[in-house]
C-alpha cells in the first residue's frame, strides 16, 4: 500500500517547547514530516509575549500553520498541548477547513473533565518549581541555575493562565479518530482520558504506557510507531477498537 504524505503537527505541554519533538525526525518514517509547534514566548520565540488566553492562541496558531493545516495533516499534543490540538481540530472544523486525519492526544484530561474541574493556576515560584520537578519534565540542572529557572517558571506560569481560560464548548464530536496515551503511573485517572471518546464520532483508542507525566521521554520510539501504526491503519480502512486498552 502506498501512503500518502501527512504532516504531523505537535503540540508542547505547559511550560515546554517544540525541542520536546525534536529527536521525533529520527524515528519517523518519512512520508511523516514532522512539525513541531513554537507558542508565543517559548523556545525559538522566547522574544515574544506569552498568550494567555486559549481562542486568540488557537486562532493566532491555525494562521501561523495554515499551510500544513490546509493538507493531509494529524494533530499530537502532550498535556495542554492535547486541549490545544482538539480546539485546532474543532477550529478546522468550524471554519470548513481539512480536517486532520487523527488527533493523538497525551496525558490531557478530556476537555470536559478539563471544565467540569476548573484550573487554579499557580503563581508562587516555590509552587511552580515544585510542579516542574513533580512532573519530571525540566532537567534538574535547569531548575539550579537561577536564570534557567526564572525562565521555566515564567513560561509555566502564563501557561497556567492560559489552561485556565479554557471553557468547554458544547460541540457536535469529531469525525475523526481520537487516540489517547496515557502513563501508568500519572496522577490521571483512566476516566480522564477515556472520556475523550465523547469528543468523537469516529474511532477511539486508549493506549497505556510505563511511566509517569513525561512518558513520552522515556517510550519515544514506541509512541512515534503507534503515531504511525495508526496513521498507517487510518489510510487503509482498518477500524480502532473503541477504546481498547492497549499497553506497552
Amino acid at each position: 500500500m502506498s501512503v500518502p504524505r501527512l504532516d504531523l503537527l505537535a503540540l508542547p505541554c505547559a511550560g515546554g517547547s517544540a525541542n520536546m519533538y525534536l529527536r521525533w525526525r529520527q524515528l519517523l518514517p518519512s512520508w511523516i514530516r514532522l512539525v513541531p509547534v513554537e507558542l508565543p514566548g517559548h523556545g525559538a520565540r522566547l522574544s515574544e509575549p506569552f498568550v494567555t488566553d486559549i481562542d486568540p492562541l488557537v486562532e493566532r496558531l491555525c494562521v501561523e500553520h495554515a499551510q500544513s493545516l490546509g493538507g493531509r495533516h494529524a494533530l499530537f499534543g502532550h498535556s495542554m498541548g492535547a486541549l490545544l490540538a482538539h480546539r485546532m481540530a474543532q477550529r478546522q472544523r468550524d471554519r470548513g477547513g481539512v480536517l486532520p486525519q487523527a488527533l493523538f492526544v497525551s496525558a490531557s484530561p478530556s476537555p470536559w473533565h478539563r471544565h467540569a474541574r476548573p484550573f487554579t493556576p499557580l503563581s508562587g515560584e516555590a509552587e511552580l518549581v515544585s510542579e516542574l520537578r513533580r512532573h519530571g519534565g525540566t532537567p534538574e540542572e535547569v531548575l539550579r541555575h537561577a536564570e534557567l529557572r526564572q525562565m521555566a517558571v515564567e513560561a509555566l506560569r502564563a501557561d497556567h493562565r492560559l489552561c485556565a481560560s479554557h471553557r468547554y464548548q458544547a460541540c457536535p464530536p469529531l469525525p475523526m479518530p481520537i487516540h489517547v496515551l496515557g502513563g501508568r503511573s500519572d496522577t490521571l485517572s483512566a476516566s480522564n482520558l477515556a472520556d475523550w471518546r465523547r469528543e468523537t464520532s469516529g474511532p477511539s483508542s486508549l493506549h497505556w504506557f510505563d511511566g509517569g507525566h513525561f512518558f513520552i521521554h522515556q517510550h519515544e520510539a514506541a509512541v512515534v510507531e503507534l503515531i504511525a501504526k495508526e496513521l498507517v491503519q487510518r489510510f487503509s480502512g482498518a477500524g480502532c477498537t473503541e477504546l481498547a486498552s492497549v499497553d506497552f
